[in-house]
Protein backbone atom coordinates (compact mmCIF):
# COMPACT_ATOMS: atom_id res chain seq x y z
CA UNK A 1 0.00 0.00 0.00
CA UNK A 2 1.30 3.26 -0.92
CA UNK A 3 2.29 5.66 2.20
CA UNK A 4 0.93 9.71 1.32
CA UNK A 5 2.38 11.58 3.68
CA UNK A 6 1.66 15.59 4.22
CA UNK A 7 3.91 18.08 5.98
CA UNK A 8 1.77 21.55 6.40
CA UNK A 9 3.89 24.05 7.13
CA UNK A 10 2.45 28.00 7.64
CA UNK A 11 4.13 30.70 5.62
CA UNK A 12 5.94 33.13 7.94
CA UNK A 13 3.77 32.43 10.82
CA UNK A 14 4.05 35.20 13.28
CA UNK A 15 4.25 37.98 10.23
CA UNK A 16 1.33 36.57 9.05
CA UNK A 17 -0.51 36.56 11.61
CA UNK A 18 0.70 40.41 12.33
CA UNK A 19 -0.18 41.22 8.66
CA UNK A 20 -3.68 39.42 8.74
CA UNK A 21 -4.34 41.80 12.06
CA UNK A 22 -3.11 44.87 10.60
CA UNK A 23 -3.88 45.55 6.62
CA UNK A 24 -1.43 48.26 6.52
CA UNK A 25 1.87 46.60 7.56
CA UNK A 26 1.10 44.07 3.91
CA UNK A 27 4.11 44.80 1.25
CA UNK A 28 5.77 46.14 4.01
CA UNK A 29 9.01 44.66 5.70
CA UNK A 30 7.66 42.86 9.12
CA UNK A 31 10.05 41.54 11.86
CA UNK A 32 8.75 39.88 14.68
CA UNK A 33 11.58 39.79 17.54
CA UNK A 34 13.67 41.99 20.30
CA UNK A 35 13.52 45.97 19.89
CA UNK A 36 16.13 46.45 17.51
CA UNK A 37 16.61 49.94 19.91
CA UNK A 38 17.89 51.73 16.64
CA UNK A 39 20.51 49.12 15.94
CA UNK A 40 21.71 48.80 19.43
CA UNK A 41 19.55 46.33 20.99
CA UNK A 42 20.10 42.48 22.03
CA UNK A 43 17.82 39.35 21.22
CA UNK A 44 17.28 38.33 17.84
CA UNK A 45 14.75 37.94 15.31
CA UNK A 46 12.00 35.20 16.03
CA UNK A 47 10.56 35.16 12.00
CA UNK A 48 10.19 37.59 9.44
CA UNK A 49 8.07 38.29 6.33
CA UNK A 50 9.00 37.51 2.59
CA UNK A 51 9.78 41.15 1.81
CA UNK A 52 12.27 41.74 4.75
CA UNK A 53 14.18 38.39 3.72
CA UNK A 54 14.98 40.44 0.25
CA UNK A 55 17.26 42.38 2.66
CA UNK A 56 19.16 39.18 3.79
CA UNK A 57 16.99 38.97 6.79
CA UNK A 58 16.10 35.66 8.27
CA UNK A 59 15.44 33.87 11.98
CA UNK A 60 17.63 34.25 14.24
CA UNK A 61 19.56 37.08 13.32
CA UNK A 62 20.68 39.27 15.74
CA UNK A 63 18.22 42.09 15.59
CA UNK A 64 21.03 44.69 16.00
CA UNK A 65 22.21 43.16 12.50
CA UNK A 66 18.64 43.34 11.02
CA UNK A 67 18.40 47.03 11.77
CA UNK A 68 21.32 47.66 10.18
CA UNK A 69 19.95 45.80 6.63
CA UNK A 70 16.90 47.24 6.63
CA UNK A 71 16.36 50.28 8.77
CA UNK A 72 12.59 51.09 7.12
CA UNK A 73 11.20 47.65 8.48
CA UNK A 74 8.06 47.62 11.11
CA UNK A 75 9.50 46.12 13.52
CA UNK A 76 7.32 43.87 16.23
CA UNK A 77 7.55 42.47 19.57
CA UNK A 78 5.79 39.18 19.70
CA UNK A 79 2.81 38.29 20.66
CA UNK A 80 2.81 34.64 21.81
CA UNK A 81 -1.01 34.80 22.99
CA UNK A 82 -2.27 35.53 19.90
CA UNK A 83 -0.02 33.07 17.69
CA UNK A 84 -1.43 30.21 19.91
CA UNK A 85 -4.52 31.00 19.75
CA UNK A 86 -3.76 31.46 15.67
CA UNK A 87 -2.11 28.14 15.82
CA UNK A 88 -4.74 26.16 17.68
CA UNK A 89 -7.22 27.18 14.94
CA UNK A 90 -5.36 25.88 12.29
CA UNK A 91 -4.30 22.50 13.65
CA UNK A 92 -7.81 22.31 14.49
CA UNK A 93 -8.62 22.56 10.71
CA UNK A 94 -5.29 20.38 9.54
CA UNK A 95 -6.58 17.25 12.24
CA UNK A 96 -9.62 17.21 10.69
CA UNK A 97 -8.45 15.76 7.28
CA UNK A 98 -7.24 12.75 9.25
CA UNK A 99 -6.85 10.68 12.36
CA UNK A 100 -2.72 10.12 12.24
CA UNK A 101 -2.32 13.70 12.93
CA UNK A 102 1.49 14.60 14.37
CA UNK A 103 2.22 18.53 15.81
CA UNK A 104 5.65 18.76 15.82
CA UNK A 105 6.12 23.23 16.51
CA UNK A 106 3.62 25.95 16.62
CA UNK A 107 3.52 26.01 12.45
CA UNK A 108 4.13 22.41 11.42
CA UNK A 109 2.50 18.95 11.46
CA UNK A 110 2.42 15.99 9.58
CA UNK A 111 -0.62 13.98 8.23
CA UNK A 112 -0.89 10.26 6.83
CA UNK A 113 -3.81 10.28 4.71
CA UNK A 114 -2.87 6.59 2.91
CA UNK A 115 -6.37 5.74 4.22
CA UNK A 116 -8.17 8.28 2.74
CA UNK A 117 -6.92 8.76 -0.63
CA UNK A 118 -5.94 6.14 -3.45
CA UNK A 119 -3.57 8.04 -5.81
CA UNK A 120 -1.42 11.27 -5.79
CA UNK A 121 -4.27 13.31 -7.66
CA UNK A 122 -6.54 12.43 -4.87
CA UNK A 123 -3.76 13.87 -2.48
CA UNK A 124 -3.75 17.15 -3.97
CA UNK A 125 -7.13 17.53 -4.11
CA UNK A 126 -7.25 17.04 -0.67
CA UNK A 127 -3.87 19.59 -0.49
CA UNK A 128 -6.14 21.94 -2.10
CA UNK A 129 -8.79 21.40 -0.16
CA UNK A 130 -7.21 21.77 2.96
CA UNK A 131 -4.65 25.07 2.12
CA UNK A 132 -8.26 26.41 1.24
CA UNK A 133 -9.92 26.21 4.44
CA UNK A 134 -7.28 27.42 6.30
CA UNK A 135 -7.14 30.69 4.03
CA UNK A 136 -10.95 30.97 4.59
CA UNK A 137 -11.05 30.46 7.98
CA UNK A 138 -8.12 31.89 9.64
CA UNK A 139 -6.80 34.41 6.65
CA UNK A 140 -3.08 33.11 6.51
CA UNK A 141 -1.35 30.78 4.24
CA UNK A 142 -0.15 27.25 4.29
CA UNK A 143 2.40 25.18 2.21
CA UNK A 144 2.04 21.39 1.94
CA UNK A 145 4.38 18.65 0.81
CA UNK A 146 3.19 15.04 -0.09
CA UNK A 147 5.83 12.23 -0.29
CA UNK A 148 5.96 8.46 0.68
CA UNK A 149 8.31 9.68 3.82
CA UNK A 150 7.94 12.44 6.60
CA UNK A 151 11.85 13.95 5.42
CA UNK A 152 10.55 14.17 1.83
CA UNK A 153 7.31 15.59 2.47
CA UNK A 154 8.90 17.92 4.64
CA UNK A 155 11.37 18.93 2.30
CA UNK A 156 8.55 19.13 -0.89
CA UNK A 157 6.62 21.71 1.67
CA UNK A 158 9.47 24.48 1.43
CA UNK A 159 9.93 23.89 -2.75
CA UNK A 160 7.18 26.33 -3.58
CA UNK A 161 6.52 28.80 -0.77
CA UNK A 162 4.56 30.51 -0.38
CA UNK A 163 1.37 28.98 -0.10
CA UNK A 164 2.38 26.30 -2.61
CA UNK A 165 1.44 22.40 -2.97
CA UNK A 166 4.29 19.72 -4.11
CA UNK A 167 3.69 16.43 -4.66
CA UNK A 168 6.69 14.17 -4.49
CA UNK A 169 5.68 10.39 -6.07
CA UNK A 170 7.58 7.58 -5.65
CA UNK A 171 8.95 6.96 -8.85
CA UNK A 172 10.35 10.77 -8.80
CA UNK A 173 12.21 10.93 -5.68
CA UNK A 174 15.51 10.68 -6.99
CA UNK A 175 14.68 13.10 -9.55
CA UNK A 176 12.91 15.85 -7.23
CA UNK A 177 15.98 15.35 -4.80
CA UNK A 178 18.93 14.92 -7.15
CA UNK A 179 19.85 18.43 -7.97
CA UNK A 180 18.68 19.76 -4.09
CA UNK A 181 21.72 21.31 -1.77
CA UNK A 182 22.23 18.92 1.19
CA UNK A 183 21.46 21.14 3.40
CA UNK A 184 17.31 20.54 2.26
CA UNK A 185 17.61 17.39 4.44
CA UNK A 186 16.74 17.63 8.15
CA UNK A 187 19.65 17.51 10.78
CA UNK A 188 22.51 19.23 8.00
CA UNK A 189 22.85 22.65 8.92
CA UNK A 190 25.66 24.96 8.24
CA UNK A 191 28.43 23.27 10.05
CA UNK A 192 27.98 20.37 8.81
CA UNK A 193 27.63 21.24 5.49
CA UNK A 194 31.21 22.44 5.37
CA UNK A 195 32.30 18.97 6.53
CA UNK A 196 30.49 17.28 3.52
CA UNK A 197 31.33 19.49 1.03
CA UNK A 198 35.11 18.89 2.22
CA UNK A 199 33.87 14.82 1.16
CA UNK A 200 32.83 15.96 -2.21
CA UNK A 201 29.56 16.05 -1.28
CA UNK A 202 27.05 19.30 -1.95
CA UNK A 203 24.26 17.87 -3.79
CA UNK A 204 21.25 15.38 -2.37
CA UNK A 205 22.29 13.50 -5.76
CA UNK A 206 25.76 13.42 -4.35
CA UNK A 207 24.60 11.23 -1.70
CA UNK A 208 22.31 9.14 -3.78
CA UNK A 209 25.46 8.29 -5.83
CA UNK A 210 27.20 6.40 -3.09
CA UNK A 211 26.84 3.47 -1.73
CA UNK A 212 25.47 3.06 2.27
CA UNK A 213 28.63 1.57 3.27
CA UNK A 214 30.57 4.17 1.97
CA UNK A 215 27.82 6.80 3.61
CA UNK A 216 28.94 5.10 6.90
CA UNK A 217 32.46 4.85 6.66
CA UNK A 218 32.92 8.59 5.74
CA UNK A 219 30.13 9.80 8.08
CA UNK A 220 28.74 6.95 10.62
CA UNK A 221 25.23 6.94 11.94
CA UNK A 222 24.77 10.50 10.60
CA UNK A 223 25.98 9.14 7.41
CA UNK A 224 23.48 6.43 7.44
CA UNK A 225 20.42 8.50 8.27
CA UNK A 226 20.88 10.81 5.57
CA UNK A 227 21.31 8.28 2.65
CA UNK A 228 18.08 6.82 3.62
CA UNK A 229 16.62 10.16 3.52
CA UNK A 230 18.42 10.82 0.10
CA UNK A 231 16.78 7.43 -0.98
CA UNK A 232 13.49 7.38 0.00
CA UNK A 233 14.08 4.51 3.11
CA UNK A 234 12.81 6.92 6.13
CA UNK A 235 10.02 4.71 7.60
CA UNK A 236 8.93 6.41 10.64
CA UNK A 237 5.29 6.94 11.03
CA UNK A 238 3.10 10.39 11.71
CA UNK A 239 2.05 9.75 15.49
CA UNK A 240 1.09 11.89 18.60
CA UNK A 241 3.11 15.08 18.89
CA UNK A 242 4.08 14.67 22.42
CA UNK A 243 5.21 10.51 21.43
CA UNK A 244 7.48 12.29 19.16
CA UNK A 245 9.12 15.70 20.59
CA UNK A 246 12.70 15.31 22.45
CA UNK A 247 12.53 18.21 24.53
CA UNK A 248 10.99 21.74 25.35
CA UNK A 249 13.14 24.36 26.13
CA UNK A 250 12.71 28.44 26.57
CA UNK A 251 15.52 31.13 26.98
CA UNK A 252 15.78 34.49 27.06
CA UNK A 253 18.40 37.25 26.24
CA UNK A 254 19.74 39.99 28.55
CA UNK A 255 19.08 43.80 27.03
CA UNK A 256 22.11 44.38 28.96
CA UNK A 257 24.94 41.52 29.99
CA UNK A 258 24.82 41.07 33.24
CA UNK A 259 26.48 40.00 37.01
CA UNK A 260 22.91 41.09 38.94
CA UNK A 261 22.17 37.05 40.08
CA UNK A 262 18.85 38.62 41.81
CA UNK A 263 18.00 39.66 37.70
CA UNK A 264 19.36 36.57 36.32
CA UNK A 265 17.50 34.19 39.11
CA UNK A 266 14.42 36.50 38.14
CA UNK A 267 14.28 35.74 34.30
CA UNK A 268 15.30 31.64 35.23
CA UNK A 269 11.83 31.54 37.51
CA UNK A 270 9.96 34.02 34.39
CA UNK A 271 11.12 31.24 32.03
CA UNK A 272 10.64 28.05 34.01
CA UNK A 273 6.76 29.43 35.23
CA UNK A 274 6.48 29.82 31.04
CA UNK A 275 7.44 26.00 30.18
CA UNK A 276 5.36 24.50 32.71
CA UNK A 277 2.49 26.18 31.69
CA UNK A 278 2.79 23.91 28.74
CA UNK A 279 3.84 20.95 30.08
CA UNK A 280 0.60 20.75 32.19
CA UNK A 281 -1.71 21.51 29.97
CA UNK A 282 -0.32 18.75 27.64
CA UNK A 283 0.32 16.07 30.62
CA UNK A 284 3.94 16.19 30.07
CA UNK A 285 6.68 14.45 31.96
CA UNK A 286 9.99 14.76 32.15
CA UNK A 287 12.99 13.57 33.49
CA UNK A 288 15.94 15.65 32.73
CA UNK A 289 16.46 19.49 33.20
CA UNK A 290 19.30 21.51 31.62
CA UNK A 291 20.53 24.96 32.38
CA UNK A 292 21.90 27.16 29.34
CA UNK A 293 24.24 29.92 29.70
CA UNK A 294 25.45 32.38 27.45
CA UNK A 295 28.41 34.64 29.08
CA UNK A 296 30.21 38.02 27.34
CA UNK A 297 31.86 37.32 24.30
CA UNK A 298 29.31 34.27 23.05
CA UNK A 299 30.56 31.57 25.47
CA UNK A 300 28.07 28.99 26.07
CA UNK A 301 27.46 26.31 28.60
CA UNK A 302 24.82 23.61 29.65
CA UNK A 303 24.93 21.63 32.33
CA UNK A 304 21.79 18.87 33.22
CA UNK A 305 20.66 16.41 35.94
CA UNK A 306 18.31 14.12 35.78
CA UNK A 307 15.87 12.67 38.16
CA UNK A 308 15.10 9.09 39.06
CA UNK A 309 11.24 9.35 37.90
CA UNK A 310 9.56 11.26 35.41
CA UNK A 311 8.40 14.29 36.79
CA UNK A 312 6.43 17.09 36.84
CA UNK A 313 7.25 20.37 39.24
CA UNK A 314 8.07 23.53 38.43
CA UNK A 315 9.49 23.62 41.98
CA UNK A 316 11.91 20.79 41.87
CA UNK A 317 13.23 22.46 38.42
CA UNK A 318 14.10 25.68 40.18
CA UNK A 319 15.98 23.96 42.75
CA UNK A 320 17.83 22.17 40.32
CA UNK A 321 17.96 25.19 38.03
CA UNK A 322 19.42 27.01 40.91
CA UNK A 323 22.32 24.50 42.02
CA UNK A 324 23.45 24.41 38.39
CA UNK A 325 23.66 28.08 38.24
CA UNK A 326 25.33 28.01 40.88
CA UNK A 327 28.56 26.24 39.21
CA UNK A 328 28.97 29.37 37.68
CA UNK A 329 29.30 31.54 41.12
CA UNK A 330 32.96 31.82 40.75
CA UNK A 331 33.37 32.90 36.73
CA UNK A 332 34.19 36.25 36.30
CA UNK A 333 31.75 37.23 33.43
CA UNK A 334 28.72 38.81 32.73
CA UNK A 335 25.60 36.64 31.85
CA UNK A 336 23.96 37.69 28.20
CA UNK A 337 21.51 34.37 28.26
CA UNK A 338 19.42 32.01 30.07
CA UNK A 339 17.81 29.14 28.89
CA UNK A 340 15.81 26.00 30.70
CA UNK A 341 15.14 22.92 28.35
CA UNK A 342 13.37 19.94 29.76
CA UNK A 343 13.87 16.39 28.22
CA UNK A 344 13.36 12.75 28.04
CA UNK A 345 9.95 13.67 27.95
CA UNK A 346 6.84 11.32 28.29
CA UNK A 347 3.37 12.04 28.09
CA UNK A 348 2.15 9.02 29.83
CA UNK A 349 4.82 7.79 32.07
CA UNK A 350 5.19 4.94 33.16
CA UNK A 351 5.96 5.44 36.64
CA UNK A 352 5.30 9.83 37.42
CA UNK A 353 7.00 10.89 41.12
CA UNK A 354 5.94 14.05 42.10
CA UNK A 355 7.69 13.98 45.37
CA UNK A 356 10.49 15.72 46.93
CA UNK A 357 11.84 12.11 47.84
CA UNK A 358 12.59 11.89 43.46
CA UNK A 359 14.42 15.37 43.97
CA UNK A 360 17.26 13.90 46.63
CA UNK A 361 17.14 10.64 44.94
CA UNK A 362 18.20 12.55 42.02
Amino acid sequence: MSRFILHCDLDCFFAAVEERDNPEYIGKPIIIGADPKDGKGRGVVSTCNYEARKFGLHSAMPISQAYKRCPHGTYLHPNFEKYHRASKEVMEIVNSYSDKFQQVSIDEAYLDVSDKCINFKEVRDLAEKLKDEVQKNIGITISVGCAPTKSIAKIASDYNKPNGITIVEENHIKDFLKNLDITRIPGIGKKSKLYYNKKGIKTIGDIIDLTLPKMIQLFGKNGEWVWNVANGFDTREVKNFHADRKSISKERTFYEDTNDLNLILSKLEEINKRIHKNVIKNKIYYKTVTLKIRLEGFITFTRSKSFIHHVQDENQVLKVIIELLNQFSTVNKKVRLVGIRLSKLEKAPSVAQTTLLSYLEA
